[in-house]
Order: structure tokens, then C-alpha cells, then sequence
């Protein structure tokens, strides 16, 4: 990774860090700068507009979510227990650390309009692997008819966050985890297969929970 990778991952990391607990992209790049102790130009060399901002962290956090898929290909073999428990996962992550829901704001045609060839560039291949990546879970599981699944699912999901959001959900609800699979495997059209109990998602958290302590 060259510096300047390094310094633009430091700086989205900064950014996602100041927005928590917001509900609104109410972060500018002048807030980096006391944030991160960066020079004010070092900045805008980085994010040359304010969406450019917004899509640079956009793709930071979807980077990361590609990042866990990658852990849930290797960690469940069965393809809806995978796609439940990796959306779970980004759930009970958002709640965790009260991050900024991203996709209150993104993906947004009109604002990839406004930023760099690169930084356009780099939202729509990352933004496009994730979204492949969950399609085709989606036609691993079994592709039922009467509907665009993978739509009603992506609709669901970026619902489900914001609303959770803004409920200030508990982020240790084994309930919580168990009624949003619930629902996933019903918009897939898989209500007749078998998805993790409550039980199941108590002891996922309390697995989870060690981690939590040490972040």
C-alpha cells in the first residue's frame, strides 16, 4: 500500500470516526483537519470536493464489508446461514459502535456525478463486488420466482439499518437478530428452510462479545 493509500485509509478511518452517532453526512473536510492533525491542502489533495468525501468513505465501508464476506465464505458453509449471519454481522456493527448508516446516502448517481474519474472509479468497483457478492449468495441459496429478490432484499436491508438506527436498537438483542433473518429468508422466498434460532443468537453474541471489549 503506497503512502498515500495509507493516508487516505487513516483519513476515512478519521472521518467514520467523527460521524458516529450522526444521522445525517454532516462531516466537511475543514473537520478533518483538527481531527486528523493532516494539513488543510494534504486534504483536499485527498478529497477535492465534498462528495468526494462522501463516496471516499462510502467506499471505505464497503470495502469492509467485502472484507467479512471473505471471513463468511470460509466460516459458513451454508449459503443462507452465511448471507443471514454476514448481514447480522454488519447489523450488530452499525449498533455496536453507533456508526454512520451509509447507505442513507449512498449509492447516489447524482453525487458520484460531482467527484473525481478515481474516486468514481474506485466507489463503483468496490460498491459492484459487494453487491455481486450478495446476488449471487442469493442464487446459491436457490432462485425462487414471482420477484427480484436480490431488490426486494437490498430494499429490506437498507430499511432495516436506518430504521434500527434510529430506534437506537440494542446492539446485544438476540431477538433483534433472530426477527431481521427472519425476514431476510422470507423476501428471499426460503421461508420453509431452516434459520438460526434465538438461542443460537445469544451465543453468537456472547462470542462476539470479547472482541467487542478489546475494540
Amino acid at each position: 500500500m503506497s503512502n498515500w493509500q495509507q493516508r487516505e485509509s487513516y483519513l476515512t478511518d478519521i472521518a467514520e470516526r467523527c460521524l458516529r452517532g450522526h444521522k445525517s453526512f454532516d462531516l466537511r473536510r475543514s473537520h478533518l483537519v483538527e481531527a486528523s492533525q493532516i494539513s488543510k491542502g494534504t486534504i483536499y489533495n485527498h478529497f477535492p470536493s465534498e462528495a468526494d468525501l462522501v463516496v471516499a468513505v462510502a467506499t471505505a465501508h464497503y470495502r469492509k464489508r467485502l472484507e467479512r464476506a471473505a471471513i463468511d465464505d470460509a466460516q459458513y458453509s451454508d449459503y443462507l446461514t452465511r448471507f443471514l449471519m454476514h448481514h447480522c454481522w454488519g447489523l450488530r456493527d452499525d449498533l455496536l459502535y453507533d456508526r454512520f448508516i451509509i447507505s442513507r446516502v449512498m449509492p447516489n448517481p447524482e453525487l458520484l456525478e460531482l467527484v473525481t474519474d478515481d474516486n468514481r472509479a474506485a466507489f463503483e468497483q468496490i460498491y459492484g463486488e459487494y453487491i455481486q457478492w450478495n446476488n449471487e449468495l442469493i442464487k446459491s441459496v436457490g432462485v425462487v420466482e414471482g420477484f427480484n429478490r436480490a431488490e426486494l432484499v437490498a430494499n429490506y436491508l437498507r430499511g432495516a439499518l436506518i430504521n434500527c438506527d434510529d430506534a437506537g436498537k440494542a446492539y446485544d438483542d438476540a431477538c433483534l437478530y433472530y426477527q431481521f433473518s427472519y425476514a431476510l429468508a422470507q423476501l428471499m422466498g426460503h421461508s420453509n428452510k431452516r434459520i438460526p434460532k434465538q438461542p443460537e443468537y445469544a451465543s453468537w453474541l456472547a462470542q462476539l462479545e470479547p472482541a467487542a471489549n478489546a475494540a
